[in-house]
């Protein structure tokens, strides 16, 4: 019988507060599904509706880990969006959210920004989706 493994051992991603997997920086895909991968219970789902989600309506779209985080945007320097998880909900930051309409409820200390916590009960898909299609029309926050 084999052992279990706990987050941070053989290889598995160390979970830090809010159950946010520590995921090594990277560009491309697979940095981004190794963060989904490590995605604690309910919120890995969230994380594979909103990774579906975006390369659905953004066929072009480049990924990276930056700050434990998966982005997502039009050229790799530029991001439209990014992935968090917090204890009780997984955050999308849309960096021109205030310009998205409607745009999320939620504000954030930089005035364009906007926040949509995603619960365990899940994403609305239609709503997440037409935020997606209307920031890949606005210009991507350069990180």
């Amino acid at each position: 019988m084999e052992a279990m493994m706990t987050p941070g051992e053989a290889g598995n991603p160390k979970l830090l507060s809010g159950g946010n997997p520590q995921i090594p920086k990277g560009d491309g895909d697979g940095p981004v599904q190794a963060y989904i991968d490590a995605m604690p219970g309910w919120k890995q789902a969230i994380g594979r509706a909103i990774d579906r989600i975006v390369e659905r309506e953004l066929p072009d779209v480049k990924k990276a880990v930056k700050w434990n985080t998966p982005f997502y945007g039009p050229d790799g320097t530029h991001w439209y969006l990014s992935v968090h998880c917090f204890t009780n909900f997984v955050r999308v930051t849309f960096f021109n959210g205030s310009r998205l309409s409607p745009p999320p409820e939620k504000t954030s200390k930089y005035p364009d920004v906007r926040y949509y916590d995603v619960p365990e009960d899940g994403l609305d898909e239609d709503q997440f989706a037409d935020w997606v299609r209307q920031a890949s029309h606005l210009p991507g926050e350069k990180l």
